[in-house]
């Protein structure tokens, strides 16, 4: 397995919010040198493109695109937020995630299951549209790994908790 390296020297995006540190960082966290996540289970970035725009809405350019490894062990949940922009989820290895999206009043719009078994209904990739609230949490006793893509590309400055 060939793990990307870390991102070129291309623009960062805004530092992350303080997260409280799990207990213990799971065995998959240290081979891919994740660290954890304010909103929930560990993550690094692996991908900022070079290529920059300034969106309408946005405080200032952003990259085109970025992506992360972002891995969940059971009893870690991803908490509801928001991001600004669409993001793409890409299910890698691990049991089955369910990610919850949208709704109003804590009352989710509908529940995706991103994982290999696409004949009983599971999806290997998922989009989450800009501005609608999600989480995600491990559907069953496995630690799960995905991948998240976001355009127009992430910054913390575009992450809300809720």
């Amino acid at each position: 397995m060939t793990v990307p390296s870390r991102p070129s020297q291309s623009p960062r995006s805004s530092q992350p919010p303080e997260s409280p540190r799990p207990p213990q960082r799971p065995p998959l966290a240290e081979v891919l040198d994740l660290r954890p996540h304010p909103e929930g289970g560990w993550f690094r970035e692996t991908w900022r493109t070079s290529h920059q725009f300034a969106p309408p809405g946005y405080g200032g350019p952003r990259a085109t695109a970025t992506g992360i490894y972002f891995l969940l062990s059971p009893g870690e949940e991803s908490r509801p937020h928001v991001v600004r922009s669409d993001e793409v989820w890409l299910w890698h290895r691990g049991g089955p995630l369910t990610l919850v999206l949208g709704g109003h009043e804590g009352q989710p719009a509908g529940t995706l299951t991103l994982g290999p078994l696409v004949e009983e209904g599971q999806v290997p990739q998922a989009l989450v549209p800009a501005g609608t609230w999600q989480a995600a949490r491990p559907a069953g006793d496995e630690a799960v790994l995905v991948s998240c893509v976001v355009s127009p590309g992430f910054d913390f400055a575009d992450f809300r908790m809720i």
